[in-house]
């Protein structure tokens, strides 16, 4: 499970960011095309997060879609799978977006002195 070492990642790299201060949430966007399975993640998540500055932080995951821009019409298509083909019948696709891995927000937990 490849999920694994890529939550490892993203803990460390959210508890750098971080500085030390609690983590409340964390906000994830994962492409549909990735081939990274956000349930894992999530399962995952708790596993790494355990004893760091981000354990019991709300793990949210926003899931882009597919889409693909045809080379021979220029038309754009959702796409469900890393490939398919236009209605014009071009298989030639440049995929422009659902293969994101991205850390789009963490919430700190603010500390009154």
């Amino acid at each position: 499970m490849h999920e694994l070492g890529i939550t490892q990642n993203i803990v460390a790299i959210v508890a750098e960011n971080a500085q030390g201060q609690k983590v409340k949430r964390v906000l994830l966007e994962i492409g549909k095309l990735s081939a990274i399975m956000p349930d894992a993640v999530r399962f995952c998540f708790d596993i790494c997060t355990s004893g760091t500055i981000l354990e019991n932080a709300t793990l949210e995951i926003s899931e882009t879609p597919g889409l693909a821009r045809c080379r021979q019409c220029n038309t754009e298509i959702p796409l469900e799978k890393p490939f398919g083909s236009c209605s014009c019948g071009s298989v030639q696709l440049d995929l422009i977006a659902g293969e994101e891995l991205k850390i789009k927000e963490i919430e700190i937990e603010e500390v009154c002195v």
